[in-house]
């Protein structure tokens, strides 16, 4: 019984005697929580031993090398920047808009001359359009009298034409 008092906690007779001025402790707790295993005492060739299994993700190149970048740049003291996830992507929408940006420029720059020259017409015929449109929108937006006015003086011209011919 002194044995079994011995691995929880407890105390012998003799034990009691020097122990009454301590307080108890009403749960007793065992010395040696898991026990050893057979195996480690006797060497039988006929046992297996446990081998410890090996980690895929561990034994990864992709994860080796990782893990040696974070240890260099945590000596180096550039650990690993924790950013909030919108602003993460703020960052990398800016910097898709910069590369984006950057390959109009380098394929405007890589135009050719047919091209450029294409691309002159084209303002200059928007520039005509827009022109007419204006110049449009202010007769339609003139009042009566002016437009009058300028079909009298186009009957005049007409009809002063007319006979010279």
């Amino acid at each position: 019984m002194c044995l079994w008092l011995d691995l929880w906690g407890g105390s012998s007779a003799a034990d009691t005697v020097s122990k009454d001025t301590e307080p108890k402790d009403p749960y007793p707790t065992p010395r040696k929580i898991m026990a050893e295993p057979d195996y480690i005492d006797d060497d039988n060739p006929e046992l297996i031993r446990p081998q410890k299994l090996i980690n895929p993700v561990k034994s990864s190149r992709n994860h080796q090398d990782l893990h040696r970048e974070l240890l260099m740049n945590q000596k180096r003291g550039l650990a690993p920047q924790n950013k909030p996830e919108l602003q993460k992507v703020m960052e990398k929408r800016k910097r898709d808009q910069v590369i984006k940006q950057q390959k109009e420029e380098e394929a405007q720059k890589k135009k050719s001359d047919l091209e450029i020259e294409l691309l002159k017409r084209q303002q200059k015929l928007e520039q005509l359009e827009l022109e007419q449109q204006k110049i449009q929108e202010e007769q339609e937006n003139a009042p009566e009298f002016v437009k009058v006015k300028g079909n009298l003086r186009r009957t005049v011209q007409e009809a002063t034409e007319a006979p010279d011919s």
